[in-house]
Parts: C-alpha cells; structure tokens; sequence
C-alpha cells in the first residue's frame, strides 16, 4: 500500500463526516463536480493540464516543459516546475477551493494543482481558483497524480463503496445510479514523474470514445497555447502518428514557435479596487491584469491570419468570437461555465485596454505595409465582446499614424500616416501614384482602393482628374514631367484636362489636348 504522505485519510475523513451529517452538502458537492466535468471543463482537459504546467513552472522559476503522451489507454501529462504537497493535494480535492494566491509576502504560497509555489517569474498564475482538475472527470474515472515528492489517486470504484458505507447518503446514491463526486476523496499513490519532469498526471482513459476526445483535443494543439501560457516553453506531443514539439523562442520584436514568427505586444498593470467590487473574494485579491495581441507575420515581416481559432482566450480559449485576424489574450473575468466574459466595469477596464494595446501594436509595426490595413476591424462586430472592441478601436484608429504612405523616406521605407489624412487616388495606377506621392506625400499605395476596411476608418478619397488639377503652379525638372506623362498613357483624356505641359518656351499651359509636338529629329 502506497504511504499516505500527503494525510489522505484525514481528508476524506472530513468530507465523509460532512456527508453523514447532510446528505444535502453531498448533494451539493456532487452537483458542482457534475457541473464543472460536463459542462464548462468538457473539452478543456489538454488546455488545463498545460495552464497547470505553465503556472508550475512560472512558481519553480525554471523553463515550463509538457510533455502529453496518448498511449492505447492511458493519457500521461509530465511537466517540470513546483512539485506537488499537501497543500495541492487538498486543494485539488476541494471544489471550488484553490491553494493559489497571488501574495508575494507568503513563503509557502501553493498553485491549484497541487504544487509548492515561489513568486510567478512571469506574472501572477493564470489559474481559475483550482477548479480546472475536473477537466480530467471528461475522460476518466481514475485520474493520478505522481511526483518525485509522492502522490495522489481519485477512483469512482472507490469512492462510491466509501460513500455506500454512510446509510443517510443510500437514497441520493440511488437516485444519481452510484456517482459519486470522486475528486472530494483523494488517496494514497505510488509512482513517479518520467526522468527530466517533476509531476506527471496520469489519465487511465474510460472507454474508446474519451481516447477520441483526448486524441483530437491533442491533434488541436497549435501555437495558441504556448502564446497564452508564458510559462510554458515547450510542449511535446506524442501519439501513434508520431511526436512533435512546439518550442518558444524570443527573436527580436517576434515571438518564434516552429517555423511561426509571430508580433506580439503586452500591456499589463493592477486594476483599481473598484473595478472588481462585483467580483468574486479571490479575483478581488488577485487584481493584476495583461492584455497580449499576437499576430503572425510572413517572412517579409508582414501580417497573416492566424490558424488559431477566432476566439478570444482569457488566458485559454472562450467562445467569445474575434473579428480581427489576431490572437487576443486577455485576463478577462470569465462567467462560471468560463465560456464567455463576464459583463460589468472590469471587463469594460479591459477592453479598452486591449484597444491600447492593439493600437499600439498597428503603430509601431514594422516594416510599415498596406498588409497593415488587414489589421483594420471591419464593418460588423462578431459579438457583443467583439463589437465592444471594435468601437473602442474605432474611436483611436483614426488618430494613429499606422497606414503606409506612398511616398518614401531616404530609408526607402513608407512614412506612417494618420487615417484622418491620408487620401486614396481613385483611377491612378501604380507608377502614377509612385509619382504624385512626390508632391502628395499622403497618398496611400495603388491598389487599395476597394479595400472596405479603409471606408470603415473614413479614408479621403481623391479621383485622379483632381490631383492632375493640384498640379497647377507645380514646377519640376523635365525627368519628373516625363515619368508622369509615362504613367498616365492609356487614362481617359477627360481626367487630364488640368495636367500642366511644359512648353519649349519655358512656358507652361493646361491641358494637353490642343500641344504640338515636335516630329523626331526636329529641335
């Protein structure tokens, strides 16, 4: 029998005394873990077992490696970082309850899974509270966690012969066909993590149809998830197709996984007590927030959709829908089903600040490009959140210099223009563009003229035959003149009755039509 380091006994000693007293407390202990399995952790095992990795590793101060290994019947998770202790082990063995703290000042301060803590190199944990473990209950009735310091077991089997001991609980068995919340009765375990991890979690899976579920929830994970959890710098992910490791590493201004580049920028703070006076006891004390944008670029350092799903994470994924092609991750506070935000002032706190965030992010990207416009929210909201979000960036855009311009600085690079002042050329090409913006410095590229995301940010816009009209007075050398008259063969003559011509003389008259030109070899 495995040595009960972690006093097991004593707790289910305790839970099972509160049963025996009130059947109703078992009930409501029952109906939470219910709750949390089926409902909102349903499908969220992969993305718990890694927020658990990535706040253990931040608490250790040592690099957050995962390690999720999907054999025939059995799903092991080993990550490096704090290791687990009686602490965790209660807390994990009480709903609702967490041993996480955002309290620098506390020595023995403890994360939800169960694991010793030291202050987070990267932020506060970006746990829930210690409730995310029943995202294991979706696949498995005998879940374990083991660790160079010991280890603890949950079994149904177990639990219910516990629970059918106590005569005051046999109508409420019956009723609920023998479940029994099993996560309020931890025991004993033996076994160890695999070389070069701390803590393993170890998943016997219930039957085919949890190995499915487990399987394609691993074949999901992609870059999101190392961009929401800044403790974790490695996952790997081994199944009979094969292994594959995702890696983080930090290039200059990009964030690089695999082969992905990725721009990032991250705006954090504390958010005033007011703002979380509808929140919660521990979100209240736990006030820190960030807001990270995350978009991938091409090799030309331009931006491209995301793979990732559209959906806002907080820090895993919601069903809150995106509009932008970006990667938002924000410490939104999340309803019960941790599904979708929860309306109310912080969540407004915070969404004007992933405007700032996002606005800063178009403002100092680079190389400047009209890729950039592709970063422009468009014309509808994809939800409330969403809409919410996209007017706050409505309201800035127009005042951020983020568009490039035509013209070029001695750089050869674009300048940045404010939307509010840059002017598109209706009917101009390219290389007559390329010429104007000489004189016309804010003028954007040819090309973008169909482009809905630049009426949504009231973009000025010029038809050619007017800017051939603000050519009047314009003196410039012959070369220029001749690049321009190049440019415009082909155009309508009516859009070039203001065009300037030169004359021999020095002279200068308006409108080509009725000049003479000299026949070739006269002077």
């Amino acid at each position: 029998m495995a040595e009960d380091l972690f006093q097991t006994a004593a707790l289910r000693r305790r839970v099972l005394d509160a049963w025996a007293a009130s059947p109703a407390r078992f009930r409501e202990d029952a109906n939470a873990e219910e709750d949390l399995a089926l409902g909102g952790y349903r499908d969220r095992l992969v993305v718990e077992l890694a927020q658990n990795a990535s706040d253990a590793a931040a608490r250790a101060g040592v690099p957050g490696r995962l390690r999720l290994t999907l054999t025939e019947d059995t799903l092991i998770a080993a990550n490096t970082g704090a290791r687990l202790d009686a602490a965790g082990v209660e807390s994990l063995s009480t709903l609702r309850a967490s041993a996480k703290r955002d309290d620098a000042a506390r020595e023995a301060e403890r994360d939800g899974t169960g694991r010793d803590a030291a202050p987070a190199a990267d932020g506060p944990p970006v746990g829930r509270f210690g409730v995310g473990f029943a995202a294991v209950l979706a696949v498995t009735d005998e879940p374990a966690v083991v660790g160079r310091s010991g280890g603890v077991r949950w079994s149904l089997a177990e639990a219910r012969e516990m629970a059918a001991e106590l005569p005051s609980l046999a109508d409420e068995l019956r009723r609920r066909e023998g479940h029994v919340p099993l996560l309020r009765l931890p025991l004993p375990a033996e076994g160890s993590a695999p070389d070069g991890y701390d803590t393993a979690v170890v998943l016997p899976l219930r039957d085919p149809a949890a190995r499915d579920l487990t399987y394609r929830l691993l074949t999901a994970v992609d870059d999101g998830l190392l961009l929401a959890l800044p403790g974790l710098a490695e996952v790997t992910v081994e199944t009979a197709d094969g292994v594959r490791t995702l890696a983080r590493r930090e290039e200059g201004p990009y964030t690089v996984i695999g082969d992905n580049r990725w721009r990032t920028v991250t705006h954090s703070g504390v958010a005033d007590p007011a703002l979380l006076a509808d929140r919660p006891l521990e979100e209240r004390e736990r006030p820190h927030w960030t807001i990270t944008w995350a978009v991938p670029v091409d090799a030309a350092g331009a931006p491209v959709r995301p793979a990732t799903t559209p959906h806002v994470h907080a820090p895993t994924p919601t069903d809150e829908p995106l509009g932008l092609p970006a990667l938002l991750i924000a410490s939104l506070p999340l309803e019960p089903t941790r599904r979708r935000a929860a309306p109310g002032p912080l969540t407004d706190f915070l969404l004007e600040r992933a405007a700032d965030a996002y606005t800063e992010l178009l403002r100092e990207w680079a190389p400047p490009g009209p890729g950039v416009v592709d970063l422009v929210p468009g014309p509808l909201g994809a939800g409330e959140l969403d809409s919410a979000l996209r007017a706050s960036l409505l309201r800035r855009l127009p005042e951020t210099p983020f568009l490039p311009s035509a013209a070029r600085t001695e750089d050869d690079e674009p300048y940045r223009l404010r939307p509010r002042e840059a002017e598109i050329a209706e009917g101009a090409g390219a290389e007559t563009v390329a010429v104007l913006a000489d004189l016309f410095p804010h003028l954007l590229p040819a090309g973008l003229e169909r482009r809905i995301e630049l009426r949504t940010l009231d973009v000025g816009r010029v038809p050619l035959g007017e800017l051939i009209d603000r050519l009047a007075g314009v003196e410039r050398d012959p070369d220029w003149w001749r690049a321009l008259y190049d440019s415009l063969a082909g155009v309508d003559p009516d859009q070039l009755t203001g065009l300037p011509v030169p004359l021999a003389d020095g002279r200068t008259t308006i409108g080509p039509r009725h000049v003479l030109l000299p026949l070739a070899g006269e002077g």
